[in-house]
C-alpha cells in the first residue's frame, strides 16, 4: 500500500476530482477508521489514462471511486474494473441516467461545470469582501448596503455567522452592542426587517469569554463578570 497500515482509495475524474473527494470524506466520517490515502487521477480524458488509473487501483488494492461525465469513459472504466476485479463505484453513472430519464433530456457530458465561475461566484466573492469591511462595526456608512444586519454584544457569534452568510452570498454587516455605548446613527435608517439581534445565556457567555481571555493571555475589567454580562444583555435587550 502507498503508506504503511493505510488504506487507498483512488479518484478517477475527467475534471479536478474535487466532487468526488468531498463525498468520500463525507462517506468517511461516517466510519470510526483512520489511516486513508487518497489518489486523485485528475483530467483523465483517454481511454489509457483511465486504465493507468485503474492498474493503480489493482495493484493498490484500492478502493476506486469516478467522477466520470462521459457515457462512453463511465462504460469503459466499469467494464475495466470488472475485468481487473476492482472495487468501483460510478458516482455519476446511475445519477446522470435517472436525471435524463425524469427530465426527459440529455446531459452535456462537459467535464468541470461544478467549478466553472458564474454570476453566484461573483456575488459570493463580492459578499465576502464587504463583510470582511463591515466587520465589528468598522464601517457604518456600509450598514445601509448590507443584505443582513448583525448586532449582539461581544462573543455571540456576529463575526463567524457574518462569514457563513456571505459565503451564501450575503453582504453582512455587524454592529457590536457596548454597555451604555450608543449605537451609530446609520443603523436606526436601515430597514428593520434587515436587523437580527443575537442573544446567549449569560453562563455560556461567561464560559467562552472567561475561554477567549486565557486563549488571548488578557486581563479585561468586567469583561467576564456575571453582573457585568447580565447587565450588558439587559441593556442590549432594551436596545
Amino acid at each position: 500500500m502507498t503508506e504503511s497500515n493505510a488504506q487507498t482509495i483512488v479518484v478517477i475524474s475527467d475534471a479536478t476530482g474535487e466532487t468526488a473527494q468531498t463525498v468520500i470524506h463525507a462517506a468517511l466520517r461516517q466510519f470510526d477508521r483512520q489511516g486513508f490515502v487518497t489518489r486523485v487521477f485528475a483530467q483523465c480524458k483517454a481511454k489509457e489514462e483511465i486504465r493507468e488509473a485503474l492498474r493503480f487501483s489493482y495493484a493498490e488494492g484500492a478502493f476506486t471511486v469516478s467522477t466520470l461525465v462521459h457515457a462512453d469513459a463511465r462504460a469503459y472504466a466499469e467494464q475495466q474494473a470488472r475485468e481487473m476485479n476492482v472495487h468501483y463505484v460510478d458516482l455519476f453513472g446511475d445519477l446522470l441516467t435517472a436525471l435524463q430519464g425524469f427530465l426527459n433530456a440529455d446531459p452535456a457530458e462537459v467535464a468541470g461545470l461544478t467549478h466553472q465561475t458564474d454570476a453566484r461566484y461573483f456575488r459570493r466573492i463580492e459578499a465576502v469582501e464587504f463583510t470582511v469591511k463591515a466587520d465589528d462595526g468598522k464601517e457604518p456608512r456600509m450598514l445601509n448596503n448590507a443584505d443582513i444586519v448583525l448586532i449582539g454584544v461581544s462573543r455571540t457569534s456576529k463575526t463567524p455567522l457574518s462569514t457563513y452568510l456571505a459565503h451564501k452570498g450575503y453582504k453582512v454587516a455587524n454592529v457590536p452592542i457596548v454597555l451604555d455605548h450608543p449605537l451609530p446613527d446609520q443603523l436606526f435608517q436601515v430597514d428593520a426587517h434587515r436587523i437580527f439581534a443575537l442573544t446567549i445565556d449569560p453562563s455560556a457567555l461567561q464560559h467562552i469569554r472567561r475561554s477567549r481571555l486565557r486563549a488571548m493571555r488578557m486581563q479585561r475589567l468586567n469583561y467576564d463578570n456575571l453582573d457585568y454580562i447580565l447587565a450588558e444583555l439587559e441593556y442590549a435587550e432594551h436596545l
